[in-house]
């Protein structure tokens, strides 16, 4: 059995020189199927996301605020599943499960910021929706060119600041006795669960910050869809209601999708945190981003013909 420098001294040091990623099983059959399960997920999402973005790059009718913003959500989700899936994919097919304490404070710091950065995207999504579908005269000055570049500016600056700020909380606390990570990447309440020094202040700002960075953006993306089923209820056509609900509904499945599984992690005491939480972080740590893609593309036309037109070019053109 492989042994953490911490364990073979048995102190209570911070300077851990390593932990074991274990996962979910320690069984060679059961490591080669989520092997071959991880590593057909991680390409289905890294294929699925780079197609969006050249897709919306190559085709001059998508260059609009909502494009643009899917284009940054798809390129989160590609940095977000290459944070975690290589590095687990080659624990899973190697005797050495180990990862340096700078390496594990590295992941968990993309992964915290990346997961508020995709919050972040979203809830700036909900307004863009909200400003189509509520002031449709006043969209080109609504959400002008600048004011696009502005929203993603702030997005990156607040989810890049509330990963710095855990981060650093957290090499500040002392971990001792086992440092088996019985999971497949590093993730907050893992670590929180193997301290040995108090952890009080890291909780207390996870609430504080979480608040700001995850309830407030939440709350007014429900504000902003209250306000667009009353317009959209308003509409007298069935057809253009469902024509204004069909340019929204994608989010919407997107939001419900990425908040349900962060809800069933996150929104319970640190305390009773335990193993069966896994297999939700799994589902947004890997399944939304690799869903995502085909959410968004599915029933869009405007991405079918920007699709077409990248894979089959002007012969689709013709066709069309």
């Amino acid at each position: 059995m492989l042994q953490t420098v911490g364990e073979m001294d048995g102190d209570n040091q911070t300077g851990a020189s390593e932990f074991l990623l274990v996962g979910f099983s320690e069984k060679p059959e059961q490591q080669r199927i989520l092997f071959w399960m991880f590593l057909s997920m991680y390409l289905v999402t890294v294929v699925g996301n780079v197609l969006i973005i050249l897709a919306i790059g190559s085709d001059s009718c998508l260059h609009t605020p909502m494009y643009f913003f899917l284009v940054n959500l798809s390129v989160t989700d590609l940095f977000f599943v290459t944070n975690t899936i290589p590095k687990m994919l080659v624990n899973l097919q190697s005797q050495n499960k180990a990862i340096s304490y700078t390496g594990c404070l590295t992941q968990l710091y993309f992964l915290v910021s990346l997961v508020a950065l995709d919050n972040l995207i979203l809830a700036t999504m909900a307004y863009d929706r909200y400003v189509a579908i509520c002031r449709p005269l006043h969209y080109t000055t609504a959400m002008s060119p600048g004011l696009c570049i502005l929203l993603l500016a702030l997005c990156w600056v607040f989810s890049v600041l509330y990963g710095l700020i855990h981060t650093l909380l957290l090499t500040r606390v002392t971990f001792c006795g086992s440092r088996k990570i019985h999971y497949i990447f590093c993730e907050m309440y893992i670590l929180l669960r193997l301290a040995c020094s108090s952890i009080q202040v890291n909780h207390t700002m996870l609430i504080a910050t979480g608040c700001f960075i995850f309830l407030i953006p939440f709350g007014f993306m429900i504000v902003s869809y209250t306000w667009i089923v009353r317009t959209i209820l308003q509409i007298p056509s069935a057809s253009r209601k469902y024509k204004a609900f069909s340019t929204c509904a994608s989010h919407l499945a997107v939001v419900s999708l990425f908040y349900g599984t962060l809800c069933m992690v996150y929104l319970q005491p640190l305390h009773t945190y335990s193993m069966k939480d896994s297999v939700a972080t799994v589902m947004y740590a890997v399944v939304t981003p690799m869903m995502n893609p085909f959410i968004y593309s599915l029933r869009n036309k405007d991405m079918h013909g920007a699709l077409g037109k990248l894979f089959l070019g002007k012969a689709f053109q013709k066709l069309t």
